[in-house]
C-alpha cells in the first residue's frame, strides 16, 4: 500500500481553491497529509488573485494541458519521477441543476512512473 510520500506529485484535475482546501482537510481528517506532495492543476493554471475561479473550472481541460505540458515535460527532465494523476471532472447538465439534482462526478486515477 502507498502512502503520499511515495509521490513527487498528486495531481487533481480543476477542483478550485475552494475543492482543493476542501480535500486537503478531508485527507487530514482520516490522518493522511496531502498538502506537501498535492497540487491541483486548475490552480497551477489560473491566478486566483487576479481571475474569479473559486470552485475552478474545465477539469479536463485543466488535466489536459497540465499533464501534456508541464508534467510530462518535468517528468523528462528528471524533476518528477512518480505522479498520482487525478483527473478530475463533473458531468454538468443544465436540467439536472434546475431540478435541484446532485451533479455526478467522476476521476480517473493514473499512476505514472518515469524509467529514468
Amino acid at each position: 500500500m502507498s502512502s503520499p510520500a511515495d509521490y513527487d506529485l498528486i495531481l487533481t484535475g480543476d477542483l478550485g481553491e475552494v475543492g482543493r482546501n476542501i480535500l486537503i482537510d478531508a485527507f487530514a481528517d482520516d490522518g493522511i497529509d496531502i498538502a506537501g506532495v498535492y497540487r491541483d492543476c486548475g490552480c497551477l493554471i489560473y491566478n486566483p488573485q487576479e481571475q474569479d475561479t473559486h470552485a475552478g473550472g474545465s477539469g479536463c481541460g485543466c488535466s489536459a494541458s497540465v499533464l501534456c505540458g508541464h508534467i510530462l515535460n518535468g517528468m523528462l527532465a528528471g524533476r518528477w519521477h512518480r505522479i498520482l494523476f487525478c483527473a478530475t471532472g463533473a458531468l454538468m447538465s443544465p436540467l439536472a441543476i434546475q431540478q435541484g439534482e446532485s451533479i455526478p462526478s467522476v476521476c480517473h486515477l493514473l499512476e505514472i512512473c518515469s524509467t529514468r
